[in-house]
């Protein structure tokens, strides 16, 4: 059988075993997240495979970089990530995702074991490291323009100039053509 026949036949396997499972989601035909853990728990992660053109005869991508994983420290997701590559290198050739998944599940609770339980953790945990490198101290060098304060007067005059939703009455730049006119006098022969 071909890649593209094994990658359809897996395909319809992980849809059937799957069916009903809040936590399992076909992103694309070839892209696959597994939810593990809890809503708004501190260790709960997001999984996603992704399958190459030559798929199952190579390892699958996998990522562990998105939104949903944002508050997991780096070290529990390179844990992660070297756990599904080396489980993937035993099963090269065959279908292999549902095998990933399930070997996740099953060490959850050692892959995790690194991550704090709340964002005081996380904090403490990054302020601690202190990497020092260009770019931030460029960033230290640059300062911030200051952010203009004004007083209620002045809000409360810029508010009247508006209609309250930024924005000017129609026609609060014409000219009043009668007063100009006015101001130039009538028009005589001789100019023309």
């Amino acid at each position: 059988m071909s890649d593209a026949e094994l990658q359809e036949e897996e395909r319809e396997v992980l849809l059937s075993i799957y069916d009903g499972d809040p936590a399992f989601k076909q992103l694309t035909p070839t892209t696959f997240q597994y939810k593990y853990g809890e809503d708004n728990d501190m260790k709960s992660f997001l999984l996603e495979i992704s399958w190459g053109a030559t798929y199952p005869t190579e390892k699958p991508t996998i990522n562990m970089d998105t939104f949903y994983n944002k508050h997991i420290v780096e070290e529990v997701k390179d844990k992660v990530v070297s756990h599904i590559e080396a489980e993937a290198e035993q099963w090269l050739g065959s279908a292999m995702t549902y095998t990933l998944f399930q070997s996740v599940q099953e060490h959850y609770t050692d892959l995790v074991f690194t991550q704090p339980n709340s964002i005081t953790d996380i904090n403490s945990q990054a302020s601690r490291l202190k990497i020092a490198d260009e770019n931030q101290q460029v960033e230290e060098t640059i300062k911030k323009p200051k952010k203009e304060h004004l007083s209620k007067a002045q809000k409360r005059k810029q508010w009247n100039k508006a209609d309250g939703k930024g924005e000017r009455p129609r026609g609060w730049n014409w000219v009043d053509i009668v007063k100009h006119l006015s101001q130039t006098g009538p028009r005589s022969e001789q100019e023309s």
